[in-house]
């Protein structure tokens, strides 16, 4: 019986050790890896906050480069996907109706070349980022509804890319939101 007191008291010290190392553990992890301890990112302009850099808004205004669609309006209370398979037809209507519009503000471009992620929204409903891919493809429009140079528009592009996370995890990014927020600076500086 000695024995399985002694085992007994082994095994929860061990249990609470282990549960408040793995607890201690996370919190490190989450601290290195996520910005701002897990706060949201506010982007500023002018010295006022215009948003959170984590969660995607709408642009729908020429002069702005266009995130992805929200199956959810980018409403934060509401995150969610549609849970329309890709072959549902009201699915494939609203994506059909995404690429006609799109293709009507970028006239320039053909079908092949809209990217995806231009048209279909994401599981969350609110990225806030495309592709490096998904900003060029706007830059011409973007440039010319605010009368700028199509290359200065592509270097800003370019500033606002973001790399993996270490290097090695994900892929390149535009954040949509900082890229706006980067050219109304760029226009109002006369970086044009």
């Amino acid at each position: 019986m000695k024995n399985f007191w002694i085992s007994l008291k082994y095994t929860l010290a061990m249990c609470v050790l282990l549960t408040l190392g793995y607890v201690l553990v996370l919190r490190l992890v989450a601290r290195v890896a996520s910005p701002n301890d897990g706060e949201a990112e506010l982007v500023y302009a002018d010295g006022k906050a215009v948003g959170a850099a984590n969660v995607g808004q709408i642009f729908t205004d020429s002069i702005y480069f266009w995130g992805r669609p929200s199956a959810v309006d980018y409403d934060g209370g509401g995150a969610g996907g549609s849970n329309k398979g890709t072959t549902n037809p009201e699915y494939l209507a609203e994506v059909e109706g995404r690429i006609a519009a799109f293709l009507e503000a970028h006239p320039y471009l053909s079908r092949e070349e809209v990217p995806s992620e231009m048209v279909t929204a994401s599981g969350s409903g609110l990225d806030p980022d495309i592709s490096v891919r998904g900003a060029e493809v706007q830059a011409r429009r973007v440039a010319q509804a605010r009368g700028m140079d199509e290359q200065e528009v592509l270097r800003i592009i370019g500033e606002q890319t973001e790399g993996p996370w270490l290097g090695l995890f994900g892929t390149s990014k535009v954040n949509v939101l900082k890229l706006n927020v980067a050219l109304d600076a760029a226009q109002k500086a006369g970086r044009n």
